[in-house]
């Protein structure tokens, strides 16, 4: 059932007597600061054209409406009537939600970069020249008072109001270095070497050299689940099977972190999907935040995992992650929404964590005994006094240690579950941010239209039908993509991450379940990805389209983020709807693409792993699986086309009442009168299969 509990109210109005022009817009996170008494603007050519006007510097601040620091600088500073009074009087105040404006984040992230030799964050918080928009002083949260050896935030003002007034020359000329490395950034050149898999095996090598091979993942604290990197190592390891050679290596360590990362307090071990972050190196205690663009990629990595391990705990998380989602994340008209909040009742974690006395007044003792043993509430606390679930005993152990059954154990387990499950719905929400993001949306369409076809589950296939469908009824207009949708109307022209994420998405609908207005559909975007956002001169895809607004860069993003890089997502769906169409425009474009980046895949190709993908797939073309056949004879076909797993291989079952196929391969055997299977690698079509032993036999030939 839809939880209909109110679970947006942080985000709603409050009381304050000021109101400032935030108030007009449809960001939940602007929302949250439509009240403060500083005089925020949102970003819009009046503010611009204000701060020239009256030559004052912009204070930008960026964030998002599930940000923790972000709540607490909005708290200390920004309701502050202090320092809101300095910021109005020396500063044009500008507010930015970067979920809707993504590209001003990536710009304004590169140059703290730049500016500070270290990653930036949220809040950031960046002062701009009144004429250019260019940043000269960067930095994220900042304190009311001295305190994590950082001055006060108003300190911080009045200084660097008072050094832009006395130090024009200098600014200038540091202005003008920190444009030639940002420009030097995203100049990027087409080669002609002759491409290889050398980046594939050196990234391979370097993911394991940054293994943590005590707790498992990437690095040290903060420890973040990088399932872009994940899958690469999935990829290298899959093709290496097929190759004869297994990368054992790589198929450890990616089993290692999923098992870890499922096992710890990073994932949420009563309701299912997975916060934001690991606060330390053990997975136990995450940042509570929960993101749609996290959990899509997870989901479907989960998914493929649990068929590639045949391991029923990655089955079990796949689905309790997808029933999360749809219940407490999907909007009834569809879409899904973005986030999760980090705090409720003002403190983080409060909604997730338990006291030892709390859980035994709500379960029987041998519960209560077996479940204190498993998730540690039998130990020390380990969030501020409380306890948040992290496995610490397997079920086999508990069960030993109880003189009972593994499955005796597992069903008194679930039965706690469930009874906490119930208590923990009572308490206060956390906010959720309900607006509708195409880009978020088309990676939780993938991943639950993988979800839905290897786990054989109609429920996670109609879920990402439904986003579809609303993101093609209420954010396509015109052959054109909207970046957001809230209060019934969708704003902001998209971004490449919108269009090259929701054709990859389409394809994996279209492999879950064929309708050929999906197929129409990821044709269009195709289309305009090459028409609005493709580099015709060197190859590869612009952040923003070429009729966006100016502004002091124009990214072309290559590396991966927490999300996948834009041009090597559109680079690696063109490539498959290429293969599948026969369609050359779209396969000259991919390989555009892999010229374009190769210099800086070749630099650090671990930080590349989605264009890696795209790499693989030029030098080892992926198996195109075309079946036609009657509706009850799809799941056999299907369950032993996944049972062959291979990550370069791609199914679409269609049924015989199905007219409309614009494939390629097809047309060129029309044979519908019994189940015919069509099977392609690369340019290389084979006869047509009219069994499922038929066509294993030719699959397994080709790997």
């Amino acid at each position: 059932m839809k939880n209909d509990k109110n679970i947006n109210a942080t985000h709603m109005k409050n009381n304050h007597p000021h109101t400032n022009r935030l108030a007009d817009s449809k960001s939940p996170y602007l929302l949250q600061h439509a009240h403060n008494p500083v005089d925020w603007w949102p970003w819009c050519q009046q503010s611009l054209d204000l701060a020239k006007q009256e030559n004052k510097l912009i204070l930008l601040s960026i964030g998002y409406s599930a940000c923790h620091w972000c709540h607490v600088m909005a708290h200390e500073s920004f309701e502050d009537v202090a320092t809101a009074t300095i910021m109005n009087q020396h500063y044009i105040n500008i507010k930015v939600d970067r979920e809707e404006r993504p590209d001003l984040d990536k710009i304004y992230q590169t140059a703290h970069q730049l500016l500070n030799q270290r990653p930036g964050g949220w809040p950031l918080t960046m002062i701009l020249t009144p004429d250019d928009q260019v940043p000269f002083f960067a930095g994220t949260y900042f304190p009311v008072t001295t305190k994590h050896n950082m001055p006060p935030f108003q300190d911080v003002l009045k200084r660097i109001d008072e050094f832009y007034r006395e130090n024009p020359e200098q600014i200038t000329e540091q202005n003008s270095s920190l444009m030639a490395a940002m420009n030097s950034l995203s100049q990027t050149s087409a080669t002609q070497a002759e491409l290889n898999s050398a980046p594939l095996d050196q990234a391979r090598r370097q993911l394991e050299q940054q293994f943590d091979k005590e707790h498992a993942g990437f690095g040290k604290a903060p420890k973040f689940p990088h399932p872009t990197n994940l899958m690469r190592l999935l990829r290298h390891w899959n093709t290496t099977l097929f190759a004869k050679h297994e990368d054992e290596r790589a198929k450890d360590m990616l089993y290692i972190t999923l098992h870890a990362m499922a096992s710890g307090g990073l994932y949420d071990q009563l309701r299912g999907g997975f916060f934001r972050y690991s606060v330390d190196d053990v997975w136990m205690i995450p940042h509570f935040e929960k993101m749609l663009y996290d959990n899509g990629p997870l989901l479907g990595l989960y998914a493929l995992a649990s068929q590639a391990y045949e391991d029923r705990s990655f089955e079990r998380i796949t689905k309790e992650t997808a029933y999360w989602v749809i219940d407490e994340m999907q909007a009834e008209s569809g879409g899904y929404y973005s986030t999760l909040d980090a705090d409720s009742e003002g403190e983080e974690g409060k909604f997730y964590v338990w006291t030892p006395e709390q859980v035994k007044n709500l379960l029987s003792e041998q519960q209560s005994n077996l479940f204190a043993s498993m998730f540690g509430l039998d130990r020390e606390a380990n969030f501020e006094g409380q306890w948040h679930l992290h496995v610490f005993n397997s079920l086999q152990s508990i069960a030993e240690q109880n003189q009972i059954t593994p499955s005796e154990a597992e069903v008194l387990i679930n039965e706690a579950k469930q009874t906490l499950l119930m208590e923990r719905d009572k308490r206060i929400r956390p906010g959720r941010d309900e607006k509708i993001l195409v880009a978020w949306n088309a990676l939780m369409i993938k991943g639950m239209a993988q979800a839905g076809r290897l786990l054989q589950e109609p429920d996670f296939i109609h879920s990402a039908q439904r986003s579809c469908d609303f993101i093609l009824e209420h954010m396509f207009k015109d052959g054109r993509l909207f970046v957001t949708y809230k209060d019934q109307s969708a704003d902001l022209m998209a971004y490449l991450d919108d269009y090259a994420f929701l054709l990859d998405a389409l394809l994996e609908l279209l492999s879950a379940q064929w309708h050929s207005k999906y197929l129409d559909f990821a044709i269009t975007l195709a289309d305009s990805l090459l028409e609005h956002f493709e580099d015709k001169a060197l190859g590869g895809f612009y952040f923003t389209a070429h009729d966006h607004e100016q502004l002091i860069q124009r990214p072309k993003p290559l590396t991966d983020e927490a999300i996948p890089a834009g041009s090597a997502i559109a680079a690696f769906a063109l490539a498959r709807l290429g293969h599948l169409l026969s369609e050359p425009r779209y396969l000259e474009a991919t390989e555009r693409t892999i010229q374009n980046a190769w210099t800086s895949m070749n630099q650090a190709p671990y930080a590349h792993a989605a264009m890696l993908d795209v790499l693989e797939e030029f030098l080892y073309p992926p198996n195109i699986i075309i079946i036609r056949g009657k509706e009850d004879q799809k799941q056999d076909w299907l369950t032993a086309v996944n049972k062959a797993f291979n990550t370069r291989t791609i199914c679409f079952y269609i049924n015989d009442t199905e007219n409309k196929l614009n494939t390629a391969i097809v047309e060129k055997s029309p044979d519908v009168e019994r189940s015919t299977a069509y099977l392609c690698s690369g340019t290389q079509c084979l006869p047509p299969c009219h069994s499922i032993e038929e066509l294993l036999t030719k699959l397994a030939d080709l790997n």
